[in-house]
């Protein structure tokens, strides 16, 4: 956060500390919401206690459960197929292209099923991809789509933010996203039935949904504590800096690192304007996970070696439920380098960090 965000943020916070204990209480979580709804241009916000509770409640608000399929790209981290998992419903793994787009939508229309109730396309590290293409085959199937955009906040396609195409939109507020308070998520949707669905879940269905009376359903509680409503909507008065911003460190890291034969910059096709959420190369040498993991070990936070990324097909964690293979999206991932950045970090790291990765890159190539 910049001296301004965090003067607003502890002012938002006293006032929180005033009202405690009143248990109705939701100022700061209401305000959010309408601020949300101004930021991104959309008619609905709720906000929730996670990212992962935001894809669980949006798949919940649209009806999906046990017995149903939904489509994911394989290119994606744990949580989103745990949030499918934790409806009932099965995930079904979309490979990538063999060209290397994360999302292969010949791949997606050969396993739509009768079962097939939604798609959730994953805008990891803030891309994307071809949203017009995967919207269009979904209205054709008459599929819901759910943006996992938990990564994408002011990320824009064709000049619209991400996170507003589909029928619900999800992000994360958890520290390193470019809207964050530490812990939190939030939903996006227009339609209204969806949205009250979506606020009575994240309630214990305490709360009346459009023809569902209060307490007639079961939900969970996932909302969004106070203090941390007025933390996130500090950061969010500061969005359009803080993705201008973003955007300049990963352009710079990516200049500072330069040509390097063997690491190709990603860059964004046209009509697509990530948020600059990380910096992204395909690495083309031998044992690029061993790269990654080496960055690591000096210091580069990367997705591969800090954290593990896999493609879901070949995660440990989802080895139990027998996801078919896709070996285009685990290659992709094996050999991809992605290096976020954070508000705080400066130029002189930035430069740091390019001196870093060129250094040994150029040792791993000659290796």
């Amino acid at each position: 956060m910049t001296p301004a965000t965090t003067t607003t943020a502890t002012h938002l916070l006293a006032e929180v500390l005033r009202q405690m204990p009143d248990p109705a209480a939701a100022v700061q979580s209401e305000a959010l919401e309408a601020e949300l709804c101004a930021a991104f241009g959309t008619t609905h916000a709720i906000v929730v206690s996670s990212g992962t509770a935001a894809l669980h409640t949006a798949l919940a608000a649209c009806g999906i459960g046990t017995g149903d399929e939904v489509l994911v790209p394989a290119l994606t981290v744990v949580m989103t197929i745990a949030a499918i998992i934790a409806t009932g419903a099965r995930p079904v793994l979309v490979d990538a292209s063999p060209e290397g787009h994360p999302l292969d939508l010949d791949d997606l229309a050969a396993k739509i099923t009768p079962r097939t109730k939604a798609i959730i396309p994953v805008h990891f590290a803030g891309r994307t991809g071809d949203l017009d293409g995967l919207l269009r085959l979904a209205a054709a199937r008459g599929l819901t789509v759910i943006e996992d955009a938990c990564q994408a906040h002011g990320s824009r396609y064709s000049g619209r933010l991400a996170g507003t195409f589909g029928t619900i939109g999800c992000f994360s507020l958890k520290d390193g996203k470019i809207i964050s308070c530490g812990e939190g998520g939030f939903l996006l949707a227009s339609d209204a039935i969806v949205a009250a669905r979506a606020a009575s879940f994240r309630n214990h269905g305490l709360t009346a949904a459009l023809g569902r009376p209060a307490r007639s359903t079961l939900g969970l509680n996932y909302r969004l504590a106070e203090p941390l409503a007025a933390i996130a909507r500090a950061s969010l008065s500061d969005l359009a800096a803080a993705v201008s911003g973003r955007r300049h460190q990963t352009s710079l890291l990516t200049s500072l690192v330069g040509d390097l034969d063997g690491l190709d910059p990603i860059h964004p096709p046209p009509g697509e304007e990530p948020n600059g959420y990380a910096a992204l190369w395909r690495i083309r040498w031998a044992e690029p996970r061993g790269f990654c993991e080496r960055l690591d070990a000096c210091g580069i936070v990367n997705s591969v070696g800090s954290f593990g990324l896999r493609a879901a097909s070949a995660a440990p964690a989802c080895r139990s439920l027998n996801l078919a293979a896709c070996p285009h999206a685990e290659d992709l991932a094996d050999h991809l380098l992605a290096i976020p950045v954070t508000a705080r970090t400066t130029e002189a790291q930035i430069a740091d960090m390019a001196s870093v990765v060129a250094r040994e890159g150029a040792r791993w190539r000659a290796c």
